[in-house]
């Protein structure tokens, strides 16, 4: 019997062949922490009275949820990252530099890693062929003292993706209806392996939206096979001797297969305030929105915001609905500037904010009032997410976002393109 791509990549860690179900411990190719999650992390790594990090060069810290600062306290936090990394001589990504998941796909991940991160979107690494992982801070500053994980090697589910999306549907469509099929806890400690026909039309900036949301379904991470999709991501980062490929085996065993047929889909919204609360946008259709938010590490690539401009340009977001953008990285921000991307965001009455998580939690910018509703493409729209548990956020693709803000309400974006 073969194997599944969880499973291939944990034999070959654990140096012998493992099965789902097993306990295992393996060395971790990359760990991180971020500005959130960092300060629990470093108290813990003390507590544990480590010394020094395992191996600073397989650890990173990153400050980009909540930044730049909005406080003082946040600020102090801050220094705490900057301190530890200077004293532990542990890679920073400081304010500006975007946001970890980003960062981690443009200069790390690479087929068969061990990525394990202190947080839940870490599984977005699994686009580029990893096994992405997110864990507790306690758990990262483990890691971070020992250089490995111990974990329990998860059965896998095979999403089998067929045909091609049509006009005015894209991959956080997908998503959004992937998770409600699977619903929140269907793949509690599983991994999502897709497959199929259509991954060959699917680009690295797609790949890496629909991983990215694989823990809104309880999934333990979410995998897609190397291929050459894969190999001129790399290559385009200077990394293209990273590149091998990787996949499942045909024989392998799962838990159990869920096929979907892309040509079959329509644009999606997800209702508040649950990510599988997903319906077709004629459903919604029409709800008066006060704030469009485009971005964060779900929907902020340069694929996403050129789908946005090419929407926006030589027209003007509705008066009544605010329009912010975060690219998801300073090295989005560069092709946006160079494709004059701003000049049109800026035209349209879109306030673009440095890269950052600042469109998606509500800890720095973009908050939203009592009774507001806020269309995003970030992956989350639990109550409280945008700052306030009295507001409501939908969750749709950029196109559907964007054709929103032009028109004020919940609007198909087939209307629009």
């Amino acid at each position: 019997m073969g194997k599944t791509l969880a499973e291939k990549i944990l034999s070959e860690k654990y140096g012998r062949d493992v099965r789902a179900g097993e306990n295992i411990i393996v060395d971790v190719d990359l760990t991180f922490t971020q500005d959130i999650t960092a300060p629990v992390t470093f108290d813990q790594f003390r507590a544990a009275d480590f010394k020094k990090v395992a191996h600073p060069e397989r650890c990173a810290i990153f400050i980009g949820q909540c930044a730049p600062a909005h406080g003082y306290g946040w600020a102090n936090f801050d220094i705490k990252s900057r301190d530890f990394a200077r004293e532990m001589g542990v890679k920073l990504w400081d304010t500006g530099e975007g946001l970890c998941h980003q960062i981690i796909a443009e200069h790390y991940a690479s087929p068969g890693d061990v990525v394990i991160g202190a947080d839940s979107h870490t599984d977005m690494a699994g686009a580029l062929g990893a096994f992405a992982a997110g864990v507790g801070s306690t758990d990262t500053a483990i890691i971070m003292g020992l250089g490995q994980i111990w974990l329990r090697v998860p059965a896998s589910i095979k999403i089998l993706l067929t045909g091609r999306f049509p006009k005015g549907v894209y991959a956080k469509d997908l998503v959004l209806n992937l998770a409600r099929i699977i619903g929140p806890e269907g793949a509690n400690y599983q991994a999502l392996e897709f497959a199929g026909d259509a991954l060959a039309d699917l680009s690295m900036d797609e790949r890496l939206g629909i991983a990215n949301m694989g823990v809104a379904m309880g999934a333990k991470t979410a995998i897609f096979p190397s291929d050459g999709t894969t190999r001129k991501y790399l290559e385009e980062q200077g990394r293209g001797e990273k590149y091998r490929p990787l996949g499942a085996d045909d024989d392998a065993e799962y838990e159990r297969t869920i096929h979907i047929e892309l040509s079959e889909l329509e644009p999606t919204v997800s209702k508040p305030h649950l990510v599988f609360n997903a319906v077709p946008v004629q459903e919604v259709k029409g709800i008066k929105v006060q704030q469009v938010a485009i971005g964060t590490c779900q929907n902020g690539r340069f694929e996403d915001l050129r789908v946005v401009a090419e929407m926006l340009r030589g027209r003007k977001r509705h008066p009544d609905t605010r329009l912010v953008i975060a690219p998801a990285s300073r090295q989005v921000l560069a092709r946006v500037l160079e494709a004059g991307y701003f000049q049109t965001f800026f035209e349209a009455g879109a306030m673009v904010l440095p890269p950052s998580c600042g469109v998606c939690a509500g800890d720095v910018q973009a908050a939203i009032g009592d009774g507001e509703v806020c269309l995003s493409t970030g992956p989350r729209n639990f109550k409280g997410r945008l700052g306030n548990p009295n507001a409501f956020i939908y969750l749709a693709s950029p196109a559907t976002a964007a054709a929103t803000a032009i028109r004020g309400e919940i609007t198909d974006p087939r209307e629009v393109l």
